[in-house]
């Protein structure tokens, strides 16, 4: 306020130059959006992403294996919707080595899609559909150990993006990690008719942009948070933590009518970035990528014929940021820079860049289309992340904070009407929790989360229970049990993390660990009272029949709850 005053009766004091600054900075306050728009585009968000019609007309899963490629074409392929679609397809990425990399498991991935469809689903022709902006496509990357999450993919037998959350989805039955990013990012569908979109599985996201809906001015386009109006100073470079970050920065129009392009660095500092993205133009807006992206149908295509040999052959292992949108963003001599920050030999960048630029040259853009743009989801945008424990744990109990403004965004999303009961249900005393799909005899749960649950007597406090069934069950502050099914009783003690691991033959032992172990960290060592590794128990996970042992597992439910 005293700034505006300032500006209203002092004007003529200062020069002209100042002025014009000065008022430039107000008119970026002024237009800044304040905390009631950002609720109300959050907002907004939230309630589309609740809308059945805002969902992919084709959606494929990439998974590790045949087995978790089955189970999700089975949990994911019933829809409410009739007619040809919308498609669920899920296939395995059966590469040799350490894999094909995002990028050339990408255009596997499609590809194989596309082959299924055809001999699956009545000769369906995905390519030509997608070709002729008919249909939009997302592919989904589940493949990673989930160090982060241990030990909750180990109960789920490395099939680290069916972990269940503590809420219940459509079905009834526990809302995985996969489905719920399907159902969030599902509100980008309108805007990509034509084009596949990629994302990976253990981030939820509210935009917090004045619309999620666009059109698609480039033939990729890469989500990212743009943080300002300006190229950020080296004091916020650092701040923002850009050096740790891949980095989209948006050029500024050249005022030739040509299309903006943007370019990605990644993990350098803000002189360098400077240096680099300076030969390319001015820079206008400068943010960390998400990583996921969307590609147009001709680029798609053109990508996959660029690698048909590798993609035949399934050798190589190529990612999409260092080796599709660096090259195709970046000038010859920071390419290689970068590159050999990485550790990767002069010779192999220098022929990997000139193999790019020859497509790039060649690939025809059409009018009106840019090669490399950036979708921004907005500097307040929500993040719930469930790819660590310890967020998890955080992400899931938000749904309790009622001084949280997101904790009502989660209920909405969760199609969740009612607050956390404090009261009586039953003979159970609950205080401020949620009890789903549960059956309970008698006992108590404050601030905690209960899902699926079945046990004569419980006592939790600021617990997560999720799947479990036992005569009587007790969890501490922070704790976690996870598909726990016990004759006896189940305990767990403050930031106690317990879950059950279950093979195909039936047998089954308690993984344990507590909520200020970092799995990553902790991978390759024996914890708590374990016998193995958590690296070990995923080695003895790998090529599980987890639709075998989901069955299992209920026949072992079904047979203690008769015992209650």
């Amino acid at each position: 306020l005293l700034a505006q005053h300032w500006h209203q009766h002092q004007k003529h004091i200062i020069s002209a130059a100042a002025a014009d600054i000065y008022s430039i900075a107000i008119q970026h306050i002024m237009s800044a959006p304040d905390q009631a728009e950002i609720s109300r585009r959050l907002e907004a968000a939230v309630t589309a992403m609740t809308k059945l019609e805002n969902r992919y007309d084709v959606t494929i899963i990439c998974t590790t294996d045949d087995h978790q490629a089955n189970f999700w074409m089975s949990k994911l392929g019933k829809t409410e919707k009739e007619g040809e679609f919308p498609v669920v397809i899920a296939v395995s990425e059966d590469w040799g080595g350490s894999g094909a990399g995002n990028g050339l498991g990408t255009l596997y991935a499609w590809q194989k899609a596309a082959e299924y469809a055809k001999e699956n689903l009545n000769g369906l022709d995905l390519t030509a559909k997608l070709g002729d902006g008919s249909i939009s496509a997302a592919l989904y990357h589940t493949a990673g150990k989930g160090t982060r999450l241990a030990p909750l993919p180990a109960s789920e037998n490395n099939n680290k993006p069916g972990v269940k959350l503590p809420f219940l989805g459509s079905n009834g039955e526990p809302l995985t990690v996969l489905e719920s990013v399907v159902r969030q990012t599902g509100i980008y569908a309108p805007s990509r008719k034509g084009r596949l979109s990629v994302y990976w599985g253990d981030q939820v996201f509210l935009p917090s942009v004045e619309s999620f809906a666009y059109t698609p001015t480039h033939h990729a386009d890469i989500m990212c948070t743009l943080l300002g109006d300006t190229a950020p100073t080296p004091e916020e470079w650092t701040e923002q933590g850009l050096d740790k970050y891949g980095v989209i920065a948006v050029m500024k129009a050249k005022g030739d009518g040509s299309i903006p392009e943007a370019a990605q660095v990644e993990k350098v500092d803000h002189a360098t970035a400077v240096q680099m993205l300076g030969s390319l133009g001015e820079i206008g807006q400068v943010g960390p990528s998400l990583g996921s992206f969307s590609v147009s149908a001709a680029l798609l295509t053109a990508l996959c014929g660029e690698y048909k040999t590798e993609l035949t052959e399934k050798t190589a292992k190529l990612d999409t940021d260092p080796h599709f949108w660096m090259p195709l963003t970046l000038s010859e001599a920071d390419y290689i820079r970068l590159m050999e920050q990485k550790g990767i030999e002069k010779a192999e960048s220098e022929a990997h860049y000139k193999r790019m630029a020859t497509f790039k040259s060649t690939f025809d853009k059409g009018e009106n289309m840019g090669l490399f743009g950036a979708v921004n989801v907005g500097k307040s945008a929500c993040w719930w992340d469930y790819g660590q424990l310890k967020l998890y744990s955080k992400n899931s109990l938000l749904l309790l904070d009622d001084a949280n403004s997101e904790s009502a965004l989660l209920r909405k999303f969760l199609s969740i009407s009612d607050a956390p009961t404090t009261g009586k249900e039953g003979d159970v005393e609950l205080t401020h929790s949620y009890m789903f799909a549960s059956k309970v005899g008698t006992g108590a749960a404050k601030d905690s989360l209960i899902c699926q649950v079945e046990t004569k007597e419980i006592s939790s406090e600021g617990a997560i229970i999720v799947n479990c069934v036992a005569p009587k069950i007790t969890a501490g502050k922070g704790a976690i049990l996870y598909n726990v099914m016990s004759d006896t009783e189940i305990v767990a003690k403050d930031g106690e993390v317990k879950v059950e691991v279950t093979s195909e033959a039936g047998e089954s032992f308690v993984l344990s660990s507590r909520m200020d172990i970092d799995g990553g960290k902790a991978w390759k060592n024996v914890v708590e009272t374990n016998d193995m590794t958590f690296e070990q128990v995923h080695k003895k996970n790998k090529q599980a029949d987890i639709t075998k042992i989901e069955e299992t597992r209920a026949a072992k439910r079904r047979r203690i709850c008769e015992g209650l």
